[in-house]
């Protein structure tokens, strides 16, 4: 079976960042803190951004940002014990020089975690698999977290699956690292872990397979 060109997925991706990124730098300083880029564009030296800094404290890692020397200008706009959020200027403009080039626009936020930016994609088919392609020939690891149809799905899932699925995606079940134990998502259903795992397997089996029968594997 032969792949719609029209039909559409949603796609996460975790790619690599280049060493040498001020953001990289600064996420692998603080390995477990969560930089998210909320909005951006390029300005003629750099780019201009917004962004959130999410850690167990995350003054520490907005000083870092802010006295780096690729961050030119910096503005603090709210601070609490989990957050900051800040709009700044800095050097280097090499996301957006990715995405210009890419057949996709991401999704915001684009969360970045120890030297890796996590990020979403909704496209057809055909630009889904030019993306992949694009990744394969460049010399950043990547991995694909997850793939789903979004169109044409109606009846893929039982109605308890979604569900399950659904409340293990909002608890942040399947990102990596977790953010929640499978014992979390059972406790939120009110059913025991051992249920929670067949549901969860059994659906994404059956994920899995409409993706790879869609994709003429």
């Amino acid at each position: 079976m032969s792949a719609d060109p029209s039909r559409v997925v949603d796609a996460r991706f975790r790619i690599e960042l280049p060493d040498d990124a001020w953001i990289s730098e600064v996420s692998r300083e603080f390995p477990t803190a969560d930089l998210r880029l909320l909005v951006g564009y390029r300005t003629e030296d750099g780019a201009m951004e917004l962004g959130e800094v999410v850690a167990d404290d995350p003054t520490p890692v907005s000083e870092a940002i802010e006295s780096h020397p690729a961050v030119n200008t910096y503005q603090r706009l709210h601070a609490d014990d989990e957050r900051t959020l800040a709009r700044y200027e800095a050097d280097g403009s090499g996301f957006y020089e990715f995405v210009e080039r890419s057949p996709l626009t991401p999704e915001y936020p684009v969360v970045v975690r120890n030297g890796w930016f996590t990020v979403d994609v909704t496209a057809t088919r055909d630009s889904f698999d030019a993306f992949r392609a694009g990744l394969e020939a460049s010399p950043r690891d990547y991995e694909l977290l997850s793939v789903v149809g979004a169109v044409d799905d109606e009846g893929v899932l039982t109605d308890r699956q979604r569900e399950v699925l659904e409340q293990a995606l909002q608890a942040g079940y399947f990102e990596v690292p977790r953010g929640c134990t499978l014992t979390d998502v059972a406790a939120s259903l009110d059913v025991d872990k051992s249920t929670a795992s067949e549901i969860i397997r059994r659906a994404e089996g059956r994920l899995v397979a409409r993706y790879l029968s869609s994709s003429g594997v």
